[in-house]
């Protein structure tokens, strides 16, 4: 009986493999140990003694195809065609000789691109859509990012700090980017409740599907002048934006009131101890664009608070439960307020974790 023929499944983007330098597809999974050679230079040694060396620089989020371009060449000219884009949006040119690396490192600070962000520095900034295509976002994203890493530039080009710092971003407290597991979080929030747009309401939304859209069933039918409409419970209401979402007249955004918040102390790392969620810093301060000082400073402020005071190989939210949360508080000189006490009532396991209450 004839073989069947195999079904060729062909979904989605092309497999990575076909995309992986030599060197790499020669050693995948047999790589022994790194090193660092620099900061952004690194070196891979595989079982074999076959050596992979990589140059970090940084990169903006949103490219244009201009930039695409000048990053494939300069792959073409030192590493045989060969990159890759981390998650944190940095570009990574990967080569199996070391002669080109300071040539390479050159015509990138010639074009503007810092070389760095490995080992116990900065990384990049990973974060999410903001201002530029997102309908739910309290903030913009691409801007602050910009702004924080202009203070911060010598932290990804230098490997000064006692551990690596991340920082994230995310515009709205759906947190499409990393924040409630970084060392640095900026997290945009809401502080109204959607307005309702009544008359537009009737004609462009289907109530029944408005109402179910609710996680925390904020919103209730209502009739106005005998027409059917929704009303927003505000106790409830969590400020998500998904009734947005599935009906634009209930716009969330607010000019006035949505703003930034700051969170320390995440991570996804198990290393000396196991990951940790970001917790509050400061709950508000105000959106303040083209440069936002307000965070730029907030942020910087925590950094230098942190270079100077932990100790080697400790990340942040290791080094704040060392010295406590009150002494965090004293020398970055945040206001403790009242938006810091978790006392969210459905929230038992925060209660079993916290050093208030013991089970």
């Amino acid at each position: 009986m004839a073989e069947k023929p195999k079904r060729i499944t062909d979904i989605g983007p092309p497999h990575y493999q076909k995309f992986l330098p030599p060197i790499i597809k020669e050693n995948y999974g047999k790589w022994k140990y790194h090193e660092r050679l620099g900061p952004g230079v690194m070196v891979h040694v595989s079982e074999a003694g076959a050596k992979c060396y990589t140059v970090r620089c940084g990169s903006p989020r949103l490219l244009s195809t201009k930039t695409i371009r000048f990053l494939a060449e300069l792959a073409d000219k030192y590493c045989g065609g060969y990159l890759r884009f981390t998650s944190r949006n940095n570009v990574e040119f990967l080569m199996d000789s070391p002669d080109n690396i300071e040539a390479l490192k050159k015509d990138l600070a010639d074009a503007g691109f810092p070389v760095g962000g490995t080992n116990n520095a900065i990384s990049n900034i990973v974060h999410t859509q903001g201002w530029v295509h997102c309908h739910s976002s309290a903030t913009d994203a691409s801007g602050i990012v910009k702004c924080v890493m202009d203070a911060l530039y010598e932290r990804f080009t230098h490997e000064d700090l006692p551990a690596k710092l991340r920082i994230a971003l995310a515009c709205c407290l759906n947190m499409c980017g990393a924040v409630h597991c970084s060392d640095i979080a900026i997290l945009g929030v809401h502080r109204r409740p959607p307005r309702i747009l009544h008359e537009s309401l009737r004609k462009v939304c289907e109530i029944p599907t408005l109402i179910a859209s609710c996680p925390t069933g904020a919103i209730r039918p209502k009739t106005i002048d005998g027409q059917q409409t929704v009303e927003v419970v505000e106790e409830q209401c969590m400020y998500c934006g998904n009734c947005y979402t599935v009906c634009p007249a209930m716009p969330l955004n607010d000019p006035e009131n949505d703003g930034l918040s700051i969170w320390v102390g995440g991570k996804v790392s198990n290393a000396r101890s196991e990951p940790k969620f970001s917790k509050l810093a400061i709950p508000y301060l105000p959106n303040n664009p083209p440069r936002w000082p307000e965070v730029v400073q907030a942020v910087t402020k925590i950094v230098e608070v942190y270079a100077a005071n932990a100790r080697k190989y400790e990340r942040m939210g290791e080094w704040i439960e060392r010295i406590g949360w009150p002494r965090f508080f004293e020398l970055t000189g945040i206001e403790f307020t009242r938006y810091h006490i978790d006392d969210f009532k459905h929230a038992g396991l925060t209660y079993h974790r916290s050093a208030h209450i013991r089970m």
